[in-house]
């Protein structure tokens, strides 16, 4: 219908009501006009109210899921076109009642209730005319209007309809809706921010109307006069404006007059002085006094004495700068800050990835090797989980001599998050995955290559027995690939991702129930692993099956065979044909490949409800550090005496009924789980009293300090009852046997902590990384409540630290930010080089704060004592009853009774020394 049509709607609505005596096709004619008048009526209502909506519909938003709940989905169920959708009232009241507060329907839970009809109609806004894409409509006649459009109006009707009289119905005013454009207009006004200063002008009633003399007079002279500083031109300065920004604005004419005296330039002046001396005569007079003579002979000793001190001493060299020597050149006794040595970057391998670890070589000095990992969350790295298949996962091995080519590339299964050389055989290293298996390589074949002078061989050829793969790249200035030997099997390892990873030392072995014995092999054959692991079992309880779920995080390996050497050879030779490794693979562990599974599995139990913990890092106390010279030394003599090398196939597990258990070794260690929390426990297995199975033991030992997961639990390498753990914003340093507490702990910095490492040459010193790049060097000698230095290293997170000896005077510091970059630093004298008796001192201080803490506890202790006892004391006072209050009559018949005794005892005195006879009567005044 046109806009004609529709304005004219009104008048012809009320013309056809007033012609009721027609004939019947008139009176249908006039029921219909009266429909459309109706209808018209709520889209003139409708266009009118620009900011609100009809009374008669409700706009709402319907989810997908109650579209498809209905069946309205927009642009299938409802259309432009067919815009209505009749909803049955029990459907909607149902939908209200099942999803409650969830259902799109409930802001109008009551208009829906009262609505009389059983159906209502819903249209589709499609072009979100009233602010949303449906609206409801809640009155019978609209939803009748809506669907029974009436009939177009012909011609004679309009005519009929034009000579009907027209009756003017005034507005009815509604209430107002706020839709919130009152907040935008508050916003807009100009509110007066700062209070008016008012100022109050009084004069006494009887000057009013005086005449007002004016008069000069010295400021300084009043009581609350002022002095005036008036400006003047400085000959000294002529600044011509070149650019000068002035506004104009119309205000009314002012004058300004003043009245200053002339002010002189002022001048420098200065004076000079003669110094007034001795006349001749005054002078010969003075030199031949005796009292002259006499100062002269009484201090010509001690000045004789001054002199000669004067020419075999400087009195004023600074005896603090003379303690130690001065060395102006690069790396010098002087220089305090770390200085970068190299930087490494793997633009092919490590583009969008980040460094997960670093571990030196602990026999080939200048080789560190890092390993790489994808810098994806767990959701981002499953939805792009066949890409990643295609990216290789790498450990790369640098030399310092060579920073742009790698020597090596270790092959991964999956990403390294942790690795380490074994201590007794370097060409051996052990990682941890990030899908719980553990890797081992060895890197024997390719030894001449990385013992070279120069650090990459341009021709390989050279070295014969170095094998080359399929796997390998064709170039001869490309690093060889190396195929990791053995993995574990992947039913029986960790569930998640290995977090850490130590070989335990070559003095001892433990068995399947964790007890230490003698290892007579001599070579590190075992590594412990960690995972914030969970298992899902299956186990049967009164014949009915369930699942469970229990924590295996922390589990022993053992890398020789465990099959007993009673085959025959035939019996070996068929397992090898069927075991045969790969072309270019060594078969050093073959016999573990896929098959590996761990020696013994551990939990750490929670001690006060039920699950376990989820550990990130340990610390064991024996581990392998490399503090001095001297260390490496016999590391070195080690291997060439096994310079032959070792058959881990042909080893077996020592048998416990052949060897001795060993008593001193400590089988307790530290663990830090992702809640911030420090446990203490042990990892041998104890009997469970009622199954009589074997079960973990429960922590001894339980701290909450961290306000982050613990990513970092190290013994000092110096100290081995001390332990330093960082997390979160901060860090502690803790002592073995002290239950209560850290003896040390720091306050929470701006920025989280991201790795720490301890000094392997000062006990004091440690080195902590931050997010921001920076790393804080710490020196507890120094300072304890912040750290000595803080130097910047790069503009990413800093992941990993990990600093190495190469000579008495030459300590690197590897640094490995979020961004794949490797920075090898070189450490300063001041920063590598102890001082006498430092080690002591450091153990004095500790010692001194395991004092202090004790002392803490111990005044605890007793406070907490002393308040129960005053609280005691309190509720006694309280609880007690008042004695009775007496009366006066009482009061003065006790003070006579007392007075009479008091009267009885004099006489008894009196009479016992003879002053009173014992028959004279007492007279008593009252």
């Amino acid at each position: 219908m046109s806009t004609r049509d529709s304005s004219r709607s009104p008048s012809r609505a009320s013309r056809a009501s007033s012609r009721g005596s027609k004939g019947k096709d008139k009176k249908t004619g006039s029921t219909k006009r009266k429909a459309k008048h109706s209808a018209k009526k709520h889209e003139d209502s409708a266009a009118s109210t620009s900011s609100g909506h009809p009374e008669y519909i409700v706009p709402l938003v319907l989810t997908s899921k109650t579209q498809e709940i209905f069946s309205c989905r927009t642009d299938e169920d409802v259309t432009y076109e067919n815009p209505f959708k009749l909803l049955k009232k029990e459907d909607v009241l149902s939908d209200l009642k099942n999803r409650a507060a969830v259902s799109d329907f409930s802001p109008f839970k009551s208009i829906i209730t009262e609505y009389p009809g059983e159906e209502l109609l819903l249209v589709f806004d499609r072009d979100f005319i009233y602010g949303q894409n449906f609206y409801l409509v809640v009155t019978e006649e609209a939803k009748e209007s809506m669907l029974q459009p009436p009939e177009p109006i012909t011609d004679e009707e309009e005519k009929d309809e034009d000579f009907e009289d027209f009756t003017y119905v005034p507005p009815v005013p509604r209430p107002w809706i706020s839709l919130g454009s009152e907040l935008e207009v508050e916003e807009e006004m100009v509110e007066e921010s700062q209070t008016k200063i008012k100022f109050m002008i009084s004069r006494v009633h009887r000057e009013f109307g005086s005449r007002v003399t004016f008069s000069d007079y010295n400021a300084s002279d009043v009581k609350d006069g002022y002095m005036e500083c008036a400006s003047y031109q400085d000959k000294r300065f002529n600044v011509k404006p070149k650019e000068r920004d002035t506004g104009i604005q119309v205000v009314p004419l002012l004058q300004e007059q003043s009245t200053q005296t002339k002010w002189t330039y002022p001048r420098n002046a200065c004076t000079q002085y003669v110094p007034r001396e001795f006349t001749e005569e005054q002078k010969r007079e003075c030199l031949s006094s005796k009292s002259l003579k006499d100062f002269i002979n009484s201090v010509s000793l001690r000045l004789e004495m001054a002199l000669q001190q004067n020419e075999i001493l400087n009195a004023f060299v600074d005896d603090w700068k003379a303690l130690c020597e001065q060395e102006s050149t690069f790396g010098g006794k002087s220089d305090s800050h770390l200085k970068e040595y190299q930087s490494f970057t793997d633009h092919r391998f490590g583009k969008e990835k980040t460094i997960s670890c670093i571990s030196w070589h602990p026999a080939l000095h200048g080789l560190v090797a890092v390993s790489l990992a994808e810098r994806l969350s767990l959701e981002d790295r499953v939805n792009i989980s066949s890409k990643l298949i295609l990216k290789p996962s790498l450990i790369l091995i640098w030399s310092l001599n060579d920073p742009i080519h790698p020597q090596l590339m270790l092959e991964c299964p999956d990403d390294i998050y942790c690795f380490q050389f074994s201590p007794s055989d370097p060409n051996i290293i052990a990682g941890g995955c990030i899908n719980g298996q553990v890797v081992l390589w060895d890197i024997s074949a390719y030894y001449e290559l990385l013992t070279a002078k120069n650090g990459v061989t341009k021709n390989t050829s050279k070295v014969g027995y170095c094998p080359r793969t399929t796997l390998e790249p064709k170039a001869s200035n490309d690093p060889p690939l190396v195929r990791y030997c053995a993995v574990s099997s992947i039913e029986h390892g960790h569930r998640e991702v290995i977090t850490d990873i130590h070989w335990l030392p070559d003095l001892f072995e433990i068995t399947r129930a964790g007890y230490p014995y003698e290892n007579k092999s001599g070579y590190c054959v075992q590594l412990v692993t960690c995972s914030p692991d969970w298992y899902v079992g299956r186990c049967s309880v009164w014949g009915v099956p369930c699942r469970i779920s229990f924590a295996l995080s922390v589990m022993f390996w053992d890398i020789r065979s465990n099959k007993l050497n009673t085959q025959t050879p035939a019996s070996k030779k068929q397992e090898e044909n069927q075991r045969d490794v790969p072309f270019g693979v060594p078969d050093t562990f073959k016999h573990l490949d896929l098959v590996w599974r761990p020696l013994l599995k551990t939990s750490i139990p929670k001690t006060d409800a039920g699950g376990e913990f989820s550990p990130i890092k340990i610390s064991l106390r024996e581990e392998h550090h490399s503090c001095r010279t001297a260390d490496k030394l016999q590391t070195q003599v080690k291997e060439e005496k096994s310079g032959g090398g070792i058959h881990y196939s042909g080893l077996r597990a020592t048998s416990a009924k052949n060897t001795k258990m060993l008593e001193d070794i400590n089988t307790s260690y530290f663990a830090g789980t992702e809640d911030g929390e420090l446990l203490y426990t042990d990892w041998k297995m104890e009997k469970d009293g009622d199954s009589g199975r074997l079960i973990s033991a429960k922590p001894t030992q339980r701290h909450v300090v961290h306000d982050g997961l613990v990513h970092t639990v190290q013994r000092s390498p110096f100290l081995k009852d001390f332990l330093l753990t960082v997390g979160g914003w901060n860090f502690a340093i803790w002592k073995e046997g002290v239950t209560s507490g850290p003896i040390l702990q720091s306050c929470c910095t701006q920025q989280r902590y991201t790795a720490a490492h301890w000094s392997l040459s000062r006990p004091g010193v440690f080195f902590i990384g931050k997010e921001d790049g920076n790393v804080d060097i710490w020196d507890l000698l120094e300072k304890t409540h912040e750290p000595s230095q803080t130097q910047n290293i790069s503009a990413a997170a800093v992941t990993y630290i990990k600093p190495w000896i190469v000579s008495a005077r030459q300590h690197l510091l590897a640094v490995a930010d979020d961004s794949g970059s490797l920075h090898v630093l070189e450490i300063p004298w001041t920063l590598h080089h102890p001082s006498a008796n430092e080690s002591s001192g450091v153990l004095h201080y500790l010692d001194r704060e395991v004092s202090h803490l004790e002392y803490y506890e111990q005044r605890k202790t007793f406070r907490a004592a002393e308040k129960r006892a005053l609280e005691l004391k309190d509720h006694r006072t309280k609880t007690e009853t008042t004695p009775p209050v007496k009366s006066k009559e009482q009061l003065e018949e006790e003070i006579s009774r007392e007075y009479t005794a008091y009267l009885a005892l004099e006489n008894a005195v009196l009479t016992g020394l003879g002053i009173r006879k014992e028959n004279e009567e007492l007279t008593v005044k009252t």
